[in-house]
């Protein structure tokens, strides 16, 4: 398991240092994706169960974001049918976060739950 994800975060990465290299000068364009972090390694403002940067507890933590070249978020390869969803889908939908690779938080209440899409439901949005 370690293996699939070191592989597909290796192969975001190599995705990402490419695309970088045949850009122009200018910064590339970039998007708050969910659900696609490895623990320890989303970027600031993750959700219950997280403070900041680097506080992700589970990998591919449905309530914690990266930031990503824009229009790749929907691309990456996740392990397990996972699929990441950027802020803007979300907030479009009106949903916080994707409800699936929590941490075991007394902060994640119902209600909080509730403002959180259920993988089904973005499998049905997206298709």
């Amino acid at each position: 398991m370690t293996d699939t994800k070191t592989l597909a975060l290796t192969a975001a990465v190599a995705a990402a240092v490419s695309a970088y290299a045949a850009a122009p000068a200018q910064a590339q364009a970039q998007e708050k994706c969910y659900g696609v972090s490895l623990a320890g390694e989303n970027d600031c403002a993750a959700g219950p169960g997280t403070t900041c940067a680097g506080t992700s507890t589970v990998d591919y933590q449905g309530n914690a974001w990266t930031l990503v070249e824009a229009g790749t978020c929907t691309e990456l390869d996740l392990p397990d049918g996972r699929m990441g969803v950027t802020a803007a889908q979300l907030e479009e939908w009106g949903f916080n976060g994707i409800n699936r690779d929590l941490p075991d938080d007394a902060s994640l209440t119902e209600d909080v739950l509730n403002q959180y899409i259920t993988p089904e439901r973005l499998a049905e949005l997206r298709s």
